[in-house]
């Protein structure tokens, strides 16, 4: 009888793992040791008498049944931070996704009409520049219900640098490429799909990834103060009130990884879809 035996693993893939990461370690190690510390000095913080902030020990052992299980569900907004999360993801991607259209349109049409950007700039200057819990109530009186009213918040917060961004980027196309477009006396459709979007798109892809930032901050804000709604924000708030400070500590570490993933995405998209030139 011929016993099968184990194939050893390749030489080749052990040895482009290991090459692999000896190229990243100079990546990692800086970041690792700088969280490192950070925590250190967090937890002796914590330890000083008086302290009203938990250190991370505390907050791990505060919190370990939320950390280990975020998939549970009772029901209501009693839910593991997954699902926190998920709902908050929900809503950004609605929103940013229509703050995304609606900027590019409105961003080409001031940035080919002269016209129209005098017209317009001054009362997008203006609205640019208010915070997003400033429009919390403005929202809630208009449409009546949480949800509407935080989808809302989040769109008028992420449009403003797409938009200024890709009438920035309209506005900066090189007059060689307009001029190469006259002799070739090439239609409107042509010049929008072949000179204005390609010459534009890292502005952009600038205004997508500033936005999506601000949309995932605008969520948490909007949150916060609408009550009884499943999402990160409101978890935050909750647990705020109920004197859960680690709950909160957690939240916001969840927040802000997602928030770097988000970001990182949007970077990642950027390298693949624009030309090596325009990076």
């Amino acid at each position: 009888m011929t016993i099968a035996q184990k194939r050893p693993a390749s030489p080749r893939l052990n040895n482009g793992f290991i090459s692999s990461l000896k190229k990243q370690l100079p990546d990692l190690i800086p970041p690792t040791i700088a969280i490192t510390i950070f925590l250190v000095l967090w937890q002796l913080f914590a330890w000083i008498p008086g302290a009203t902030l938990p250190g991370p020990i505390q907050v791990i052992q505060d919190t370990w049944v939320l950390i280990f299980w975020p998939f549970y569900d009772r029901g209501g907004i009693d839910k593991g931070l997954f699902w926190q999360i998920l709902a908050s993801l929900q809503r950004v991607a609605i929103s940013y996704t229509l703050a995304a259209i609606a900027g590019i349109a409105l961003g080409i049409l001031i940035g080919v009409n002269k016209t129209m950007s005098k017209a317009l700039d001054p009362i997008f200057q203006l609205l640019r520049t208010v915070p997003p819990l400033a429009w919390v109530p403005i929202s809630l009186a208009a449409l009546r219900q949480n949800e509407p009213a935080a989808l809302f918040v989040i769109f008028i917060t992420a449009i403003w640098p797409i938009l200024i961004n890709t009438a920035v980027g309209v506005t900066q196309i090189p007059q060689d490429y307009n001029n190469v477009a006259k002799v070739l006396q090439l239609s409107r459709k042509d010049y929008f799909i072949n000179i204005l979007i390609p010459a534009a798109l890292p502005y952009i892809f600038t205004g997508l990834r500033i936005a999506i930032g601000l949309a995932w901050l605008a969520i948490i804000a909007a949150e916060i103060v609408m009550s009884g709604i499943v999402g990160i924000g409101f978890f935050i708030w909750d647990a705020y009130q109920n004197n859960n400070v680690s709950e909160v500590i957690l939240a916001l570490v969840y927040i802000g990884v997602v928030g770097l993933v988000l970001d990182k995405m949007m970077g990642w998209l950027q390298n693949k879809i624009l030309p090596a030139e325009q990076k």
